[in-house]
Parts: structure tokens; sequence; C-alpha cells
């Protein structure tokens, strides 16, 4: 029997995706608007995306198969258009790299980011479940974990805590510049 890319994502996750999936996107997004995913991976948004009908989406990564290949903060140098993006995803990413103001920029004046990362005060949790295979291992250090409630730049749209470790916001891009 052929081995699926699902079989190697750990049960947690693979549960953690469809509930992410379903929390920021059914109701809430337009199937035109231009999404940006940042931290690709192994690309399981953009087909539950093309699914669901939403065309406009490109994936970006350090590493194949993303759409674009490179590091947000160097978005002008990856022919991306300032203020083009209606929705920016941020999946378990801001907590490895300070790059909120890349996204602003990137982000039109109503754009939203739809962002998780564990509780900073709660990693310890995350790494244990890491280390008995529930959670995917993390690619790089968690150096920039950060209350999403308090991320400059953007006012919460909508905040939630999952099973009390991970945080889950939809902020919208406010008006001061950073």
């Amino acid at each position: 029997m052929k081995k699926s890319e699902s079989d190697d994502v750990p049960f947690a996750a693979r549960i953690a995706r469809q509930k992410r999936f379903k929390y920021f996107f059914n109701n809430r997004v337009s199937k035109n608007s231009a999404i940006l995913k940042i931290g690709c991976g192994d690309r399981w948004l953009a087909g539950l995306l093309r699914q669901g009908g939403w065309l406009n989406y490109i994936g970006l990564d350090l590493k194949m198969p993303a759409d674009i290949i490179g590091d947000i903060r160097n978005w002008h140098r990856l022919q991306l258009q300032p203020e083009s993006m209606d929705i920016i995803v941020a999946f378990e990413i801001l907590e490895h790299v300070e790059c909120t103001s890349a996204i602003r920029q990137l982000l039109n004046p109503s754009g939203l980011l739809f962002a998780t990362t564990p509780v900073p005060s709660l990693d310890w949790v995350c790494k244990i479940m890491e280390t008995i295979g529930l959670n995917q291992k993390r690619t790089s250090s968690h150096d920039c974990l950060v209350d999403l409630r308090r991320i400059e730049g953007f006012e919460i749209v909508s905040y939630r805590k999952v099973m009390g470790i991970s945080q889950w916001g939809v902020l919208k891009r406010s008006g001061c510049r950073s």
C-alpha cells in the first residue's frame, strides 16, 4: 500500500490542520482573496484551499515545494508587491522568526494575518509533545515567541487558546506604521 504524505504527520498535527482550516477559512475569506502562506511546507493548506475554491494562493518557504523560495523578510527581492495581500497565513512561524514588519508591509490596509503559535509560557509542553511524537518536531528554536495580542501594528479580530498550549489569532493590520 502506498504511503501518503499525511502518514508522516503526527496524529495531533493532522487534527490541528483540519481545525485550523475550519477556524480560519470557513465563512471568513472571500474565494478571490490574495493569500500568502509563509512556511508552506508540504503544501497541505494549498490542497485544502484549492479543494475549497480558493485559487489566488502563493506558498512561500525556504525550500521546495514552495511557489516562491525565500525569506519573507526579503519580500521585495522575491517579486512580491507591497500591500498586495488580503490574507497572510503564518501557522507556527512567528515563534521562529520576527517577521511581523514584513507581513504588515505586504498586507493591504484592511488585510488580515492568520497566525498560530505556542503560548509563550507553555512552549515546554509543546516540546514534550514533540518528544513523544504527538506534534511535529520543530525545525528551529522558538526564539521569537510572542503573545499574538501584543504584536505591534496589528489589532486582534479574534483570539483563542487551543488546549491551553496554542494560541490562534486573526489580526487586522492597524493604521500605525511599523
